[in-house]
């Protein structure tokens, strides 16, 4: 059974001042790309609708099986068919938790938060991820950065920091991926670089 609510998508609480975030800066760059655990699955059926089920399929053809990302047509290929090289995006649950409370996650509208480091010198594009025991997803080059809706969401200092020069080399507002094994994830799986 998948759990749906309807998150308040501007945060209502204080947001994190820019100097706090700069502060964990150290902690940031310390995470893991090696191994880490999937912590929340999003899908996001509609615009502004967030599900977050137990486990859920990824497959070659859909991405994240029930989300949006087939009709979402922001990125497309010459033949008019949505580009697989954004099926999917990741971000890390150490960023999310320095911006939002756990039960907020789900409105950074990221499909994977996960716990570890997606920093582009040890994690770059073409890197594979091995997430439970079936399914397999690469890292592709399309940068994932912060707009006005994180903005809107987190607070102007969350946008600067993860779109700063050190944010974007250790991917603070994540990563976009592509499927190449399908198989089911379940949040608390293990994740590894291969």
């Amino acid at each position: 059974m998948r759990e749906q609510a309807a998150w308040p998508l501007v945060d209502e609480v204080t947001h994190t001042p820019r100097e706090a975030l700069d502060a964990r800066l150290p902690e940031l760059r310390q995470l893991s790309s090696a191994t880490g655990t999937l912590e929340l699955i999003v899908v996001r059926p509609t615009e502004d609708a967030r599900e977050t089920p137990a486990t859920a399929e990824l497959t070659t053809e859909d991405g994240l099986v029930g989300d949006r990302w087939r009709s979402t047509r922001t990125l497309v290929l010459p033949d008019g068919s949505p580009d697989p090289d954004n099926q999917l995006t990741l971000m890390s649950s150490h960023m999310l938790g320095l911006i939002a409370t756990r039960d907020r996650w789900p409105v950074a509208g990221d499909n994977l938060v996960v716990e570890l480091g997606l920093d582009a010198e040890t994690l770059p594009a073409g890197s594979r991820l091995a997430i439970g025991s079936e399914a397999v997803v690469e890292i592709t080059e399309e940068p994932h950065t912060g707009c006005a809706k994180f903005s809107a969401r987190f607070g102007s200092d969350a946008l600067k920091f993860v779109n700063s020069p050190e944010g974007r080399a250790l991917r603070l507002r994540g990563i976009n991926a592509r499927v190449v094994t399908p198989g089911r994830i379940s949040a608390g799986d293990a994740i590894r670089r291969l």
